[in-house]
């Protein structure tokens, strides 16, 4: 009789057990689907000094954009020659003694660099300062200046009557041969971001 007590209180003692955790499952999913349903709360930003943003901004990359073609350019009127739409643009001039390059920007009529035969440490290389080898010289002495410059593309269109001269070939090449590339990439074009419409239509 008392093993049958101690069955019947452990059975009892199970079936409570079991009854428990039958309440507890269901209020606890009925809590999670209320726990679901509820908003997370939306914490303060927290301000860091680091963070902090200075009001007087400098840029210390100014042509960033203009590398990433993404600056503006001065497109001009359509009949215009020699075309305005550049960021740097090339001027190839010979006088009757001398020759000169000079680097324009599209912003500035003053050049942003310039070369000469009328430079000493130029001319004092060259047998005359207006023949092929001159031009030569001055493309090879441009091109280094550019690259120091950190420019590295560049507009130049030549006149078209003096464009297969010699000196004008050569003047290419030489600019060419330093690392130079006459074109620039064209101007690219972000849209603007179009937010999606929300809600029903």
């Amino acid at each position: 009789m008392a093993v049958l007590g101690d069955i019947s209180r452990s059975v009892r003692l199970l079936l409570g057990q079991m009854h428990r955790c039958r309440t507890t499952t269901a209020g606890s999913k009925s809590l999670l689907l209320v726990y679901m349903s509820l908003a997370a709360p939306q914490s303060k930003p927290v301000v860091d000094d680091n963070e902090a943003v200075n009001p007087t901004f400098v840029n210390r990359n100014p042509r960033n954009l203009e590398q990433m073609a993404l600056a503006m350019k001065d497109r001009g009127w359509g009949t215009t020659w020699p075309h305005r739409e550049f960021y740097h643009r090339l001027v190839f001039t010979r006088s009757q003694h001398h020759v000169t390059a000079e680097v324009l920007a599209c912003d500035s009529p003053t050049p942003v660099l310039s070369c000469s035969t009328k430079e000493w440490a130029v001319k004092r290389e060259l047998a005359s300062t207006r023949c092929v080898a001159a031009c030569q010289a001055v493309g090879e002495v441009l091109a280094e200046r550019c690259h120091r410059a950190g420019i590295k593309r560049m507009v130049y269109r030549a006149i078209p009557w003096q464009f297969r001269s010699d000196a004008i070939q050569s003047f290419r090449t030489a600019l060419k041969d330093g690392g130079l590339v006459l074109s620039e990439p064209r101007r690219q074009y972000i849209a603007p971001r179009v937010k999606a419409p929300s809600g029903p239509m």
